[in-house]
C-alpha cells in the first residue's frame, strides 16, 4: 500500500520546499500547486514520485497528476505535514496574475461554465434512459406498445429532461456573478427574469406560435429560455454594476438599494441592449459550429478527433463547454461529444499498447492504469504520463482519434448530453445509437493501438529516457 505521507514529502521537497508553495489544491486528477518561484522545481524529481502519472507547468501552477481517487488522498496528507490548503478564490486570486491575456479569459471561462456541468450530465443521462425505456424493442419486451406509455409518465420525464435548459440562464448568470465578485443569488434572480413566463417564449417565437415584444417600435424582447451568451454577458456586466453600486450606497440602505438597483437596471440592459445583441452573436455562432460540424466526407470528425488532444494538452479546452451546452440547448442533440470521445480513446488506446509491449514493470503499471483512466474519460494521467513523454504514441493516439472521430461523423452520431465519454458516455447512446458508438470506439482504440505497438514505441526509447 502507498504511503500517501512519503509521497507528499517527496512533491513538497521537489516543488522547493514548504517556503516556495503559496497554495495548494486539486481537481478530479491534478494536484495543483501554486508556487513562488518556478525554478526551484525539479520537475525530474516530481515525475520519479510514486504514483505520479505526470507533471507540468500550465496557467500559473505546476499540476502533478496522480489520477482518481489518488489525489485526493495525497492532498490530504498535506494538512499533517503543515501547509494549509487555499481557497479556490485565493487561488483565483494568485492565479489571475499569471499567464497571458488568452490564458486567464480560458481560465475565467472555465470557472463559469465548470460547475454548471454536472446537472447539465444528469440530464443528457435522463435523455439516454428515456430514449432507452421508449424504444419499440425495450416496450415489445414488457408485452408493451409506445401507445400503452402513460401520458403522466412521459410528463415525468419531460421534467426531467427539460428544466436545466429550461432554465439554463438561471444556471450562467449565478455561476458568472460567482466568479465575478457578484452576489450568486442576485445573478439567479437576473436568469430567471430572462425565462420569465410573462415574456414570449423563445421556442414558441422560433416556431412562429408567438411573436417578439416590440418596445421603442424597432427592440424585440423575447425571453431567453436555453440562451448562454447573453446570460453569460448580463453576468459580468451585472456582477461589476453591483460592485460599483456598494461601494456608493450608504450601509445602513445596503441591504435594500444594492439589489434593488441591480436588478433595475440590469433587467432593463438585458431585455433591451444585451440580449437582443448576444442573442444574434449567440446564433452565428452556433452557425458557425454547425458548419464545422457539417462538413461533408466526415471532414469534421476526422479534424476534431485528430486535434482535440493537442487543444488538452493547452488547457483551453473548456473553451468548448460553451460549444456543447450551445448545442444541447438549441438542437437538443450534441453530434461533438462521440468526436470527442474517439480523441479520448485514441490516447486510451496508445497507452494500453505501451503498457502491454514495455517490460518495464514500472511503465507497464503506470501505462495500463492510465488506459482504463482514459476509457473512463480522463486522458491526462495517458497523454502525460505515457504518451506524450515517448511522443510517438501521442501522434498514433491523434492518428486514432481522427479515424474514429471520421466514422463518428459519417454515422451522424449525437450523444443527448455531455462531459461523459468513452465507458460512461455510452450512457447517452442508449436511444438506438449504442452499438455504433460503441464501433467508433473500439475503431479509435484499434488504430492508435495497432500503429503505437508497429511504430509508435520501443523499451529503447525508454532506456533512452530514463537515461537522459
Amino acid at each position: 500500500m502507498a504511503d500517501y505521507k512519503k509521497i507528499a514529502e517527496e512533491v513538497v521537497k521537489a516543488v522547493g520546499g514548504k517556503n516556495n508553495i503559496a497554495s495548494v489544491s486539486h481537481c478530479a486528477t491534478r494536484l495543483r500547486i501554486m508556487v513562488n518561484d518556478k525554478e526551484q522545481i525539479d520537475e525530474k524529481a516530481s515525475e520519479d514520485i510514486e504514483l505520479v502519472k505526470g507533471a507540468f507547468y500550465n496557467s500559473g501552477q505546476y499540476q502533478i497528476i496522480f489520477g482518481t481517487g489518488t489525489v485526493n488522498k495525497v492532498y490530504e496528507q498535506f494538512r499533517h505535514i503543515g501547509i494549509t490548503e487555499a481557497s479556490t478564490s485565493e487561488q483565483k486570486q494568485q492565479a489571475a496574475q499569471q499567464g497571458n491575456g488568452f490564458q486567464r479569459a480560458i481560465r475565467t471561462f472555465g470557472d463559469v461554465f465548470v460547475p454548471i456541468i454536472p446537472v447539465l450530465v444528469a440530464t443528457g443521462l435522463f435523455m439516454g434512459v428515456r430514449g432507452l425505456v421508449t424504444q419499440d424493442a425495450i416496450l415489445e419486451l414488457f408485452g408493451m406498445t409506445p401507445d400503452d406509455i402513460s401520458a403522466n409518465f412521459l410528463l415525468f420525464t419531460e421534467v426531467l429532461t427539460d428544466t436545466a435548459f429550461i432554465f439554463l440562464p438561471a444556471l450562467v448568470a449565478w455561476s458568472t456573478f460567482r466568479v465575478f465578485g457578484g452576489s450568486p443569488v442576485i445573478g439567479l434572480v437576473l436568469g430567471l427574469m430572462l425565462v420569465s413566463p410573462s415574456l414570449p417564449n423563445a421556442w414558441a417565437v422560433a416556431s412562429g406560435d408567438a411573436n417578439p415584444l416590440t418596445f421603442f417600435g424597432f427592440i424585440p424582447v423575447i425571453g431567453y429560455q436555453s440562451s448562454v451568451l447573453p446570460a453569460f454577458i448580463a453576468g459580468i456586466v451585472g456582477a461589476k454594476l453591483e460592485q460599483q453600486i456598494r461601494k456608493r450606497v450608504p450601509d445602513a440602505l445596503d441591504l435594500i438599494l444594492t439589489p434593488f438597483l441591480t436588478l433595475l437596471l440590469m433587467i432593463i440592459l438585458s431585455l433591451f441592449l444585451i440580449g437582443p445583441i448576444f442573442h444574434i452573436v449567440e446564433e452565428w455562432i452556433l452557425a458557425a459550429t454547425l458548419f464545422l460540424l457539417d462538413l461533408p466526407f466526415g471532414l469534421s470528425g476526422l479534424i476534431i478527433g485528430a486535434v482535440n488532444q493537442i487543444i488538452v494538452v493547452t488547457g483551453v479546452h473548456h473553451i468548448f463547454n460553451f460549444m456543447e451546452i450551445q448545442l444541447l440547448s438549441q438542437l437538443g442533440n450534441n453530434p461533438y461529444n462521440a468526436i470527442i470521445t474517439c480523441s479520448i480513446a485514441g490516447q486510451g488506446g496508445a497507452a494500453l499498447a505501451v503498457g502491454l509491449k514495455t517490460r518495464s514493470a514500472k511503465l507497464k503499471a503506470l501505462a495500463l492504469p492510465s488506459s482504463l483512466s482514459a476509457f473512463l474519460g480522463i486522458t491526462e494521467p495517458a497523454i502525460f504520463g505515457v504518451n506524450l513523454r515517448y511522443f510517438r504514441p501521442f501522434i498514433m493516439g491523434l492518428i486514432g482519434g481522427g479515424v474514429g472521430g471520421f466514422f463518428a461523423s459519417i454515422f451522424g452520431l449525437k450523444a443527448t448530453g455531455m462531459a461523459v465519454t468513452v465507458i460512461p458516455g455510452t450512457l447517452l447512446y442508449l436511444n438506438g445509437q449504442i452499438l455504433l458508438y460503441l464501433l467508433v470506439n473500439l475503431i479509435a482504440i484499434g488504430v492508435a493501438f495497432a500503429l503505437t505497438w508497429l511504430f509508435g514505441y520501443t523499451d529503447k526509447m525508454h532506456e533512452e529516457l530514463q537515461g537522459s
